[in-house]
């Protein structure tokens, strides 16, 4: 079962998820980045270019999703180091850093609240983001391409790809095509129609859409959807 609220950390999403048998789970691209809990122990997702699957660890899973380019300034790391990773804290931070993060989180009333007591901590301490990063996003979620993003941004194309490693863990094509996947997949599910949705998504056409579709998450929309 998954069940998720928006934080107070701004952009950021709070969830949990148990899973309801044994058997790999499906994590779809998303340009996000998680601060993991299970079992006691904290993790880093970082962002995935193609449909992660998990291992089917049992359990409780609760984590903290960052919007996109948000969290390499809160936990320290470039966002391409931990391209489709996921990697315990201890191995990003120094131990006695990582071991007092888990035992704040563990001492807390339930995980969900420790993750997002201890991700307002990490945002305050780091201060404002980079408006610049939310700016990409807007650009390249509304469709604009890459060259014109960086025209308008007056950064250059090299400059935007560099920032973008950085920020996003991609380059700005890859995450322009991660965010048309989250787009169509929110029309789809608001009971937009595929045809429809491949269009106001911005792909070619519907065939498009299902080619995309199934490289970024292993499925066809039907079968993703259904």
């Amino acid at each position: 079962m998954y069940a998720e609220r928006a934080s107070r950390l701004t952009g950021a999403v709070m969830w949990t998820s148990t899973p309801a048998g044994p058997g790999p789970g499906r994590v779809l691209p998303d340009g996000c980045m998680d601060l993991l809990w299970h079992e006691g122990r904290l993790l880093v997702a970082g962002p995935d270019t193609r449909a992660y699957l998990t291992d089917g660890s049992p359990g409780r899973w609760a984590g903290v999703r960052f919007s996109p380019g948000t969290a390499p300034a809160l936990l320290g790391v470039p966002a391409h180091e931990l391209r489709d990773r996921r990697v315990d804290l201890s191995d990003l931070w120094p131990a006695a850093e990582a071991r007092r993060l888990t035992a704040r989180v563990n001492a807390a009333p339930d995980p969900v609240s420790g993750l997002e007591e201890a991700a307002l901590t990490r945002a305050a301490e780091a201060g404002p983001p980079d408006p610049l990063l939310s700016r990409i996003v807007a650009a390249l979620d509304a469709g604009r391409p890459v060259a014109a993003t960086a025209d308008e941004l007056g950064i250059g194309s090299r400059r935007l790809h560099r920032r973008s490693l950085a920020a996003f863990g991609y380059g700005p094509k890859a995450l322009a095509r991660v965010l048309r996947l989250r787009r169509a997949l929110a029309l789809a599910r608001g009971g937009t129609s595929l045809a429809e949705t491949a269009a106001r998504a911005g792909y070619a056409d519907q065939a498009h859409m299902t080619r995309d579709v199934r490289e970024l998450t292993g499925m066809s929309p039907a079968r993703l959807l259904g």
